[in-house]
């Protein structure tokens, strides 16, 4: 005789599992009941809304995006037609969300509940790092081009006027060599600014291996400590696990110190100013390789905090762009050359900035022994992005 299921078990048993696959979606899901107030928060949305779920359950969603949201609209709009609406790069940044918080909607009516909806929020940071990947890269390849340029069609002809100069300062009085000085030093600084730009001419492939991130940060942070940042407070949060990178030691080297740099320059003499270096594992990031079926996993986070005044709005989109600066007599390749060498690594950089925050991450591919591992444990988990 077969034993009839336990019915409450059962329904018990459905209802944990159903939590835990909204839990395993790596996008913010909430449900907003027919009075406004969010039922259900899954983990994601936790931490979209900055809420714990218990917190989000007793207020109105209305609380929790900026004002007028478009939200508001479409879930009336759901409820009347009862059909389900889609809805694309919808703005809800606010402080309590953030700056440039932009994405994508899915709202979906519950039958069994009436009133009820369910909201999914497809943060648009993905796509658009992908679209600064592909920016920062063109914006390289046009400054290679100027660079070979210059080094061909500049650098002799300033060679000349250099030494002409030199020749006139043999013969003139104390009051035109200072003028002839001038000239020199001046045909200096256009040469140096010329080799800098070099750099981006170099095409040769660079030798990579599995490195210990952490060792490359921690002589980063001696030689910012012996230098321009002795006296800021640099402070460190590790992921011990973290699995090796597959890169160039060297150029690591220049990326971390340009940024660490940046973030010294920024802070100034703030009696407070305080720098911090961040490791982290995020799975499911991958990036499909143009030309092929490849895709590439970029699950290493490495990060560069600082507490300085903040980007200006206008220039952060533009930062990677080469000659862009704020420095009084900067030169705007230092993170020109960052995207550069980020990006030859097949990874990616982006800057995220509020007022007393800004944040440099980097995103890269782990060893490529490790990566494989990583792809059969998103197959088991079932987060293949």
């Amino acid at each position: 005789m077969t034993e009839k299921p336990n019915i409450p078990e059962a329904s018990a048993a459905a209802s944990g599992l159903s939590m835990a696959v909204l839990n395993a979606i790596q996008n913010p899901v909430i449900l907003v009941d027919e009075n406004g107030l969010v039922a259900f928060a899954n983990w994601e949305a936790e931490s979209f809304f900055g809420a714990s779920a218990n917190h989000l359950a007793r207020h109105d969603i209305s609380a929790f995006i900026p004002f007028g949201s478009p939200l508001l609209t479409l879930i009336e709009q759901v409820r009347e037609r009862k059909a389900p609406v889609n809805e694309y790069r919808v703005d809800l940044s606010s402080p309590r969300l953030g700056a440039d918080k932009l994405v994508d909607l899915y709202v979906a009516p519950v039958i069994s509940e009436p009133g009820s909806v369910v909201v999914v929020f497809q943060e648009r940071s993905m796509a658009d790092k992908i679209d600064r990947q592909l920016t920062h890269r063109a914006a390289a390849r046009s400054v290679t081009g100027l660079a070979s340029m210059l080094a061909h069609e500049i650098k002799n002809p300033l060679s000349g006027i250099r030494g002409a100069a030199q020749l006139l300062e043999t013969s003139v009085n104390d009051e035109d060599r200072a003028l002839t000085r001038l000239i020199c030093d001046e045909t200096d600084r256009i040469v140096s600014l010329v080799d800098r730009m070099e750099v981006f001419s170099d095409e040769r492939p660079v030798d990579r291996v599995p490195l210990n991130i952490h060792s490359v940060l921690d002589h980063v942070k001696a030689i910012a400590k012996a230098g321009f940042a002795r006296r800021i407070k640099v402070t460190e949060n590790y992921d011990p696990s973290l699995p090796s990178v597959f890169a160039n030691r060297d150029q690591l080297v220049q990326v971390f110190l340009n940024l660490i740099k940046n973030a010294a320059e920024a802070i100034g003499d703030r009696p407070e100013g305080e720098i911090m270096l961040t490791t982290a594992y995020r799975p499911g990031i991958r990036l499909s390789v143009a030309g092929t079926r490849e895709k590439i996993s970029l699950p290493l986070e490495f990060c560069v905090h600082d507490n300085g005044p903040g980007v200006p709005s206008d220039l952060l989109p533009h930062l990677f762009d080469p000659f862009i600066t704020t420095k009084t007599n900067g030169s705007g390749l230092g993170l020109a050359l960052v995207a550069k060498i980020i990006g030859g690594h097949g990874g990616i950089v982006e800057c995220d900035s509020q007022q007393n925050r800004t944040t440099f991450r980097v995103l890269m591919p782990a060893s490529k022994g490790q990566a494989a591992d990583e792809d059969d444990m998103l197959m088991t988990k079932g987060n293949i992005a």
